[in-house]
């Protein structure tokens, strides 16, 4: 099973990865051959390494394509209209770099005659393809059927969750009550189908393939025996909280309780991966502030023309063990628009400038950061860094919101990318989920997977306000 972190990525969606790239080199193989034969080339055209490179490079301009305009989603190869619209978007912009790729290395190109019989025989080919799929979800595999004993409100978020991500390929049969009332009651949807007690004959009734513990009240109510009798003939139990952070990438907060974290696995900050770490923040901040220096140039006079000095906003964060530090931003406001105070930012904010609003949305604003990732006081991914009026209200409010300051804070990560901007208790604490998953599965191959995607955030403008 292929994981990102912790988090499980589903094997429809590795199908479809492998699936397209195995389709671009057939589409690439038919256009190849149709025109070589025409011009009488066909048994010397094929060059070994030469075209297996090309080939390649293909391949992978179509894949990122594909999956910077979301066509991994789901939910939007559901909607057939805005998925052709995004296909033909996503090989627009690979014919674009391709042509960029082969004006700088001319051997790369392959020749206009094959790319003009290839493009529109790969994007029939994604199509198809896409269709196919969308009305043969049975005839790949059955779902997973899972059984929800209990009818605590993490069972409830878990169902909801995956109703909302049909590539999961897990349907919930239903909720078995803890006290045997209220069956036939709707708690989503499916509703309360039995009791506890009656965990087994359902289970074997309903052929379920998991079941999942979501117990409001576990005194008592546990059915062990028939559990032990289940698991031993093997049925996986799990725990509510497990399956979800598994399929969400977030830790759920709702009843979890801190013995939970003490006993799940995780949490581990090696020294030698937290220095390595360390190592690639100063070289990528280096690297990060050469090449972003012309645009950074270009923002600071855009900020000046419009209203003036200071370019840059100082302002406290609380980061590392609590620790206090100067961040650095593009201001993005007008000058002292926290003169009575701080305040979160909101949709159409008024004190955000003209200038701000597309640096916000394209995350420019973030650059200067890079001087705080040399100096220690941030890491290029991590939880973001709030302010201590704010922390000082979250800590109040949210369990184990301390947690989060056990690493370095980042300039983007996982809550950045799976979420939008925070901007209230609940979404804080929604954010705060995703961070714990963050510090529990921290590794190099997550930070690298957070700093892909942060690509795609930026390009899109998600989150921002």
């Amino acid at each position: 099973m292929l994981k990102i972190g912790g988090q499980r990525v589903p094997h429809k969606t590795v199908l479809l990865v492998l699936s397209d790239s195995v389709l671009i080199v057939i589409g690439l193989l038919l256009a190849s051959g149709l025109r070589l034969y025409q011009s009488g080339l066909f048994s010397g055209g094929f060059e070994g390494m030469r075209t297996v490179l090309r080939f390649g490079v293909v391949v992978l301009v179509c894949e990122l394509s594909l999956y910077y305009h979301d066509l991994y989603d789901f939910q939007i190869l559901k909607r057939h209209s805005e998925m052709f619209a995004r296909l033909l978007q996503a090989f627009g912009i690979s014919c674009a770099v391709l042509a960029l790729c082969y004006y700088v290395h001319p051997p790369l190109s392959l020749g206009r005659g094959i790319a003009a019989l290839a493009a529109p025989t790969i994007l029939a080919f994604s199509l198809g393809w896409r269709l196919l799929l969308d009305k043969a979800d049975a005839l790949l595999h059955r779902p997973e059927r899972v059984l929800i004993v209990g009818t605590g409100p993490a069972g409830i978020s878990l169902t909801r969750e995956i109703i909302s991500r049909p590539e999961l390929n897990l349907k919930v049969v239903g909720f078995l009550d803890e006290k045997g009332e209220n069956i036939g009651k709707s708690l989503v949807n499916p509703g309360i189908i039995g009791a506890v007690s009656e965990v087994s004959s359902i289970a074997d009734m309903q052929k379920v393939d998991r079941i999942v513990l979501s117990l409001a009240e576990r005194r008592g109510c546990t059915p062990s025996q028939q559990l032990l009798h289940l698991k031993f003939a093997g049925v996986p139990v799990e725990d509510a909280h497990s399956c979800y952070e598994r399929i969400s990438g977030r830790i759920l907060l709702e009843r979890l309780s801190p013995s939970w974290l003490i006993l799940s696995s995780g949490f581990r900050k090696s020294a030698f991966v937290l220095a390595c770490k360390r190592v690639a923040d100063i070289i990528a901040a280096l690297f990060g502030l050469v090449l972003s220096a012309p645009v950074m140039a270009a923002v600071a006079v855009a900020i000046w023309l419009e209203t003036g000095s200071p370019i840059l906003f100082r302002q406290t964060r609380t980061g590392l063990f609590g620790r206090h530090f100067q961040i650095l931003k593009f201001r993005s406001m007008y000058q002292n628009a926290e003169a009575s105070g701080p305040a979160w930012a909101a949709q159409d904010d008024r004190r955000i400038t003209r200038v701000g609003a597309f640096i916000r949305k394209s995350r420019l604003d973030e650059l200067p950061q890079l001087f705080n990732v040399l100096r220690g006081d941030m890491s290029l991914v991590g939880p973001r860094p709030e302010q201590p009026h704010f922390v000082a209200l979250l800590q109040q409010s949210i369990p184990f919101y301390d947690q989060r300051h056990t690493v370095r804070p980042g300039i983007t990560g996982w809550a950045q990318i799976k979420y939008q901007y925070g901007a209230s208790l609940e979404e804080s604490k929604v954010k705060l989920e995703l961070d714990l998953f963050y510090i529990k599965h921290l590794s190099t191959l997550l930070d690298l997977a957070i700093i892909f995607e942060t690509v795609k955030v930026m390009l899109l403008g998600r989150g921002a306000k």
